[in-house]
């Protein structure tokens, strides 16, 4: 069973985020009302902390940059991403979350 911010999408896979800019440290903190959360060293200027979370997932998921799409929530704590090319099952396990 996918946890609730893990939303399979035909070929993709949407995730649910809450964002934390301004952290000590890039990570995923786990989850959150629903959703994952992940802090973010970076600030929420100029995209930094939008581009930190596309950088972060990529690099998590094995994936390029390219396949990390932010659908909603591009000045607000609370995101959608769309992984392309990836099921929930496969980017729960590269997240180390689920097997």
């Amino acid at each position: 069973m996918n946890p609730a911010w893990c939303i399979p999408m035909q070929d993709d896979c949407l995730m649910q985020l809450v964002v934390v800019p301004r952290a000590s440290r890039t990570r995923v903190a786990g989850e959150h009302d629903g959703r994952l959360k992940l802090q973010i060293a970076a600030p929420p200027v100029d995209g930094e902390a939008n581009e930190e979370v596309v950088r972060m997932l990529s690099e998590l998921l094995g994936i390029a940059r390219h396949q990390v799409e932010l659908m909603s929530g591009d000045g607000a704590r609370r995101k959608t991403v769309k992984i392309r090319g990836m099921q929930p099952a496969q980017v729960l396990t590269r997240l180390g979350m689920y097997a």
